[in-house]
């Protein structure tokens, strides 16, 4: 198996993701694979490919942009960028963080770890929970002399 290949493969559908090839996306998964992320923990297929789905429920204009890719044996790790807009928001946001992949003999994707700080990307950029996450780095952050 050439991770490489099954690797550019997958990143061309995650880049070319729209609501309407969900099922596409979740093909180039192991029936069984296992996928974490800050808010969800799934295994299988179908499993994974309703995660997508309701991403496009969720927000608008999703789009997930690769910025860098290190396939290795059997493994990989991407980092990217995911554009986004909450329904009924003007302003887009972006948020970035990193995926560790492992894959099968077949170039299908066994496991799938994204790696991003919501704190960061996502809470903080809610009024009243974004307050409360600025006062806790504030507070917890070591002092700079």
């Amino acid at each position: 198996m050439n991770t490489g290949a099954a690797l550019a493969e997958l990143v061309i559908a995650y880049e070319g993701l729209s609501a309407q090839n969900t099922a596409a996306l979740a093909a180039r998964y192991a029936p069984e694979a296992r996928f974490k992320d800050p808010f969800n923990e799934v295994q299988g297929r179908a499993a994974i490919e309703r995660i997508f789905i309701h991403m496009f429920e969720q927000v608008d204009a999703p789009r997930f942009c690769v910025t860098g890719q290190f396939p290795g044996d059997g493994a990989a790790m991407l980092t990217w960028e995911f554009h986004l807009r909450f329904r009924g928001e003007a302003q887009a946001r972006v948020i970035r963080g990193a995926s560790h992949l492992r894959f099968d003999a077949q170039g299908l994707v066994t496991d799938h770890r994204d790696y991003w700080d919501a704190a960061e990307e996502l809470y903080a950029q809610i009024p009243l929970l974004g307050a409360l996450m600025r006062w806790l780095r504030r507070r917890l952050a070591t002092p700079q002399h």
